[in-house]
């Protein structure tokens, strides 16, 4: 299979494979766009893939949802993103990272990368010895995208559920890193009961004792008996299987690219659970990255306020052209996307 033929290539400007053998990095970058700004963003995911086909998947996925995360907050960049093929606990080295950045800069600016799944601001500052175009040295956008996924989950809950108030709200939350984490305290501030789950055991168990939320083994988390469910691992894990599994009636989470397949979004709509797109879910990480260089998180929080306008928008279009919340939010993207490019 060539790149051209993957089912998720679209019509993406740019895609590079950058190898380095002295300090054994092998990376994809895949750029969506940079129209009509000249450049694009996105984050670096270190993941070991099972294959360099999965690799390349998970870019031309990621890179997609950016250029539709970017257009809806309308932020001047196109969609990009980066995976390097490797386990970050083992693999990570100050010289791979070394050649990420020489690799960055080699594309002269049409791509600007930031931290992701399996890399830290401190990895960005590493990276940025070697390239000019990095973001997130002096910012952890963690913090803004959990508060986004928070704000995103409360406005599903008030349109499902018509329920402002979370006192007592169910919740089940799948991956407990450096944003799930984050999203359970939200949630257990504001009176949710939290079942969580992740393949790390320690954070399971940080989090249960500082919280009181309830553990399941991760295969068990679709089946639970909740008002909302909340991906936060990685993606494609909402497929025929699972879907048919949930007991939710709303499912908001921050991890990206969550439906196995686009059509899945058809099927959570026909089981009457209402899905939040995830790019608009965990769009409150470019917000914050926006500041870079004057961070101030109250700020971003309040400029991540605008997630739940964005996401009433979308289940509003949603209803009215019959359509599932998340090919309203794809049109909607599309739409920004088009008129940006027209000027």
């Amino acid at each position: 299979m060539t790149v051209f033929s993957c089912p998720d290539f679209d019509n993406h400007e740019h895609v590079s494979f950058f190898t380095d053998e002295a300090s054994g990095l092998r990376a994809i970058v895949a750029i969506h766009s940079t129209a009509p700004f000249g450049l694009s963003g996105g984050g670096c995911r270190m993941y070991p893939y099972a294959s360099d086909m999965d690799a390349l998947r998970d870019a031309l996925r990621l890179s997609r949802a950016m250029s539709y995360k970017l257009a809806l907050c309308d932020m001047p960049a196109g969609g990009a993103k980066s995976v390097v093929i490797g386990d970050p606990a083992k693999d990570k080295t100050e010289a791979l990272l070394h050649a990420l950045g020489r690799a960055v800069e080699r594309l002269g600016g049409k791509y600007v990368v930031a931290e992701d799944v399996g890399t830290t601001p401190e990895d960005m500052r590493i990276i940025g010895t070697q390239t000019r175009y990095v973001m997130g040295r002096q910012v952890d956008t963690g913090p803004a995208t959990a508060y986004g996924a928070f704000v995103s989950l409360r406005t599903a809950v008030e349109r499902r559920l018509g329920r402002k108030d979370l006192t007592g709200l169910r919740v089940a939350v799948q991956g407990l890193g450096n944003v799930g984490r984050r999203l359970c305290k939200h949630l257990a501030e504001a009176g949710a009961k939290l079942i969580v789950t992740d393949v790390n055991e320690g954070a399971v168990r940080a989090v249960v004792g500082e919280l009181g939320a309830v553990a399941v083994l991760p295969g068990a988390i679709y089946d639970q008996d909740v008002d909302v469910f909340a991906p936060c691992a990685l993606g494609a894990i909402l497929d025929d299987a699972t879907i048919g599994r949930l007991r939710c009636k709303v499912v908001a989470g921050c991890a990206n690219n969550q439906l196995a397949e686009e059509r899945h979004g058809e099927v959570i709509a026909a089981r009457g659970i209402l899905y939040a797109p995830d790019f608009v879910v965990n769009a409150g990480g470019v917000i914050g990255a926006a500041q870079e260089g004057q961070y101030d998180e109250r700020a971003a929080f309040r400029d991540t306020d605008r997630i739940a306008g964005i996401l009433s928008a979308a289940f509003d279009r949603a209803e009215r052209e019959g359509i599932s919340t998340h090919a309203a939010a794809v049109r909607m993207a599309k739409e920004k996307i088009r008129s940006r490019q027209q000027g």
